[in-house]
């Protein structure tokens, strides 16, 4: 697991990440420090996402964009608009039946 610990610092960077103890269910916390180590984000994730690539890169996409709220790059309510664009376009799209 401390590759993952390695791993997030990487794509996260210039925040530092690090992994908290394994919990009761196998959940680990995941903490991202700035240059100065003040704490930025807090996150709980499975073992399942922190151990599977696909899931993984999810978990970074979520960070990224966590990080833009916390920073204010980004509104939260941006995000739910870019959300519901996506969901409505989904469900516009004609479906094939089969």
């Amino acid at each position: 697991m401390e590759n993952i610990s390695l791993l997030l610092s990487e794509a996260l960077a210039p925040y530092q990440a690090s992994l908290g103890p394994v919990g009761a269910q196998g959940e680990r916390l995941v903490t991202l420090k700035n240059a100065v180590g003040a704490t930025v984000i807090e996150r709980v994730f499975s073992s399942a996402q922190l151990g599977d690539r696909r899931q993984l890169t999810d978990v970074v996409d979520g960070l990224h964009r966590d990080l833009m709220v916390a920073e204010g790059r980004i509104e939260p309510c941006v995000i739910a608009a870019m959300r519901n664009a996506t969901q409505v376009a989904a469900f516009a799209a004609p479906q094939a039946f089969v």
